[in-house]
């Protein structure tokens, strides 16, 4: 049988049939010509009904919703007709009935053009449903077909999960609207399932079949991105660590600890560099890879990822959209990290054996003499500067310390050396800004005990941008600023989009001006400055003593040598 031509819309009847929708209430349009192809032409065995009131429409979909209790779909032409929806839309929101309103729509760059049948149509349903999606016109790359996939997967989890509702799904479709060509290719669109514990006393379930594929697989990767402290997911990905087929990758800001039998790696970009030194062979390659936590850090770790073919990725924790940042997502969980890894380590008994965790560990500790031997080896840097702070951390007497790092260069040091042995590692990774780093870790430090240390590692030009921060009052002893100041953004000097530009020095890497040492004065900081390393280590203890007032320590470091031994260290 022929089908449209539009990819997405085909995409978009996979879906629908995944989530369980069997009847389409569809108002005639030519707009909508594509949508009504794919639902008539579909091998899902759609029933489809022709409503020509638009208004009339939905709330024949809301009916059939409301009686047959599985969610139904209405789809529209452009205009104004998408706006006859909204009575029963609204019926739909407070009645929590999985209505699926779809509209088609004209391409974004005819919005406001004087365009026949044409109104600003994102959004216009958005007081009044679960979740709503713009889906743009087709450009053919594999990029944005996954894209779709996942927020029209986004879409209908919203609308059926245990909260249910009307969503909204618009989609851009540009001419020709009625091509048509014979296929008998497989459903194009793929289900993300949600799993959901099942709550018996206080022992979650649910999760039984999904630990056997996990625990059947030779090769099992746990990821695990920015997460609070916590000792019971500690726990849990410790005992994990600990089996023959998995490996545990857990990033500074993590927040895991090192623990006695602990197998966990922290160093996940000097293993992932050693990886690449032995040609990334197969067998270092996981079947399933588990994530928990916020956005990963490691570009490396998720170009690794992306690029192995077949690898089937499962989300834990709590999201409000699909996570799927290695293009691999098959199932996300609804669920407390914690509550999940400790049930699966529970069936740890069940686990195949296997020589997986022992390769990576051996690739970890080969990672980390390279990584001191290479710092060994390189001149005064940045890296130099980050390498001396870690060991000088590690083996000062015992304070507690809470690390807050700046965004840009200094947070991604951290995932070169091990901080798995201080209290705390923060970084304003959600969004990953250089504003506020200081006056951030300024808060953390007011929420802090006593008997915290609060450290912040910037570089000089986040430090410049929340300098206002250390007119905060209520500072004392116990908080002090590391900042990197190695003459402006040294990100730019090392990613390839702009290290190579003429005009780096004047509009990337920035004119930041920055006299520390009057600013300390200014604001009541104790002052002091390293220009190499054994600069560094002589000043470190009085530095970190807590003493009557706050601390900065500017750190010189030349630019340009510290992006290219960090390039070098990548290469």
């Amino acid at each position: 049988m022929e089908v449209t031509i539009k990819q997405t819309c085909r995409i978009l009847a996979d879906l629908l049939s995944l989530y369980g929708v069997r009847d389409i209430v569809v108002a005639p349009g030519s707009r909508n010509a594509p949508l009504i192809l794919a639902f008539a032409r579909s091998n899902h065995g759609f029933r489809l009904r022709e409503v020509i009131d638009e208004r009339s429409a939905a709330f024949v979909a809301l009916g059939m919703a409301l009686q047959s209790g599985r969610p139904v779909a209405v789809a529209c032409t452009s205009g104004t007709a998408l706006l006859n929806f909204a009575p029963a839309v609204a019926e739909a929101f407070y009645r929590r009935v999985p209505l699926i309103a779809i509209s088609a729509d004209r391409p974004a760059c005819w919005i406001d053009q004087d365009d026949s049948q044409t109104i600003r149509q994102p959004g216009a349903l958005a007081t009044i449903t679960r979740a709503g999606i713009d889906i743009p016109v087709e450009d053919g790359s594999e990029q944005q077909l996954w894209f779709v996939n996942r927020k029209i997967n986004d879409a209908l989890s919203a609308a059926t999960g245990e909260v249910c509702g009307p969503v909204h799904i618009n989609i851009q479709l540009d001419e020709p609207l009625t091509g048509a060509f014979e296929a008998a290719s497989p459903a194009s669109g793929h289900k993300i399932n949600t799993l959901r514990p099942v709550w018996s006393g206080i022992a979650p379930g649910g999760f039984e079949d999904l630990f056997k594929e996990i625990l059947s697989c030779r090769r099992v990767m746990i990821v695990a991105g920015f997460h609070s402290p916590s000792a019971r997911l500690n726990r849990a990905l410790t005992q994990l660590s600990r089996l023959p087929g998995f490996a545990v990758l857990a990033e500074a800001q993590s927040n895991l600890r090192a623990s006695d039998g602990s197998n966990v790696i922290f160093n996940i970009d000097s293993t992932l560099r050693r990886l690449r030194e032995t040609g990334s062979p197969e067998e270092f390659r996981p079947q399933i890879v588990l994530t928990c936590g916020g956005a990963l850090l490691s570009r490396h770790i998720k170009a690794y990822l992306r690029g192995i073919p077949g690898l089937r990725h499962v989300s834990v924790g709590h999201s409000d959209c699909a996570i799927d940042c290695f293009k691999a997502l098959e199932t996300r969980v609804e669920c407390d990290a914690e509550v999940f890894f400790e049930s699966l380590a529970a069936h740890a008994s069940d686990a195949v054996g296997s020589d997986y965790a022992e390769r990576w560990q051996r690739l970890d500790a080969e990672g980390r003499h390279a990584a001191q031997v290479f710092e060994r080896d390189c001149p005064w840097s940045d890296f130099k500067a980050m390498s001396a702070l870690t060991r000088m951390l590690a083996s000062g007497p015992g304070k507690s310390w809470n690390l807050h790092f700046s965004n840009g260069t200094a947070i991604r040091y951290a995932q070169l050396f091990d901080y798995s042995h201080l209290g705390r590692i923060e970084c304003n990774r959600g969004v990953s800004g250089i504003d506020g780093s200081t006056s951030t870790a300024a808060g953390a430090y007011f929420a802090s005990a006593d008997d915290v240390v609060t450290m912040l590692v910037t570089g000089d030009m986040s430090a410049q941008y929340d300098m206002g921060a250390l007119a905060l009052g209520g500072l004392d002893g116990r908080f002090k600023i590391a900042v990197l100041n190695n003459g402006g953004g040294g990100i730019f000097r090392f990613i390839s989009s702009t290290s190579s530009l003429p005009e780096l020095e004047k509009y990337f890497v920035g004119d930041v001006r920055l006299p520390l040492r009057e600013l300390a004065a200014g604001y009541g900081f104790r002052y002091f400055e390293a220009h190499s390393e054994e600069e560094l280590m002589l000043l470190w203890p009085e530095f970190s003593a807590i003493g009557p007032a706050p601390a900065i320590l500017n750190i010189l470091t030349p630019g340009d040598t510290s992006a290219t031994i960090l390039k070098k260290y990548f290469q």
